[in-house]
């Protein structure tokens, strides 16, 4: 079963990257995180593996940049800390997002980020998203960039 994500979720994980920060090493990348959504503080903690390359990167960056209904301020605030503001109208739900993203190094980073709904999505009205991504060496042999490995071992192929 497919989940509809209406929150632009690329927004959530390449929005620093659009701040123009340093480029992250290139190979597999394993992201670890914790969405709360509410009401009812429903937290799902989750984990996978990403292949990257300055390639898919970029093009993430240049969806970031021109999501359609959105309006979205990146700031650089020194230091490999970056920090986010988007509002989205998607399918008559306003989206409003923040987010601040820290590039511990070229191989690490952390995001947080928080969102609202108006009028609630599925019943959900706000949603909080932690992440910690840190670099795990080269991609498998077959796995493309934007290829995830998910829990058990199961490929999901980067849609184009």
């Amino acid at each position: 079963m497919k989940r509809t994500v209406i929150v632009p979720a690329i927004l959530l994980l390449s929005v620093a990257r659009a701040a123009d920060p340093p480029q992250l090493q290139e190979g597999l990348w394993e992201i670890r995180g914790q969405s709360i959504e509410n009401p009812g503080n429903k937290t799902t903690d989750f984990t996978y593996r990403l292949c990257r390359n300055h390639a898919y990167d970029k093009a993430m960056d240049d969806v970031v940049k021109h999501a359609k209904g959105c309006t979205t301020k990146f700031d650089s605030l020194g230091g490999g800390h970056y920090a986010s503001a988007s509002r989205c109208s998607v399918a008559g739900i306003v989206i409003v997002s923040k987010g601040s993203y820290t590039y511990e190094s070229a191989t690490s980073t952390r995001l947080e980020s928080t969102a609202t709904y108006q009028p609630a999505f599925n019943g959900k009205t706000d949603e909080t998203l932690t992440q910690d991504q840190k670099f795990v060496g080269s991609c498998p042999a077959g796995m493309n960039p934007g290829d995830r490995i998910m829990p058990g071992g199961i490929l999901q192929r980067h849609e184009k």
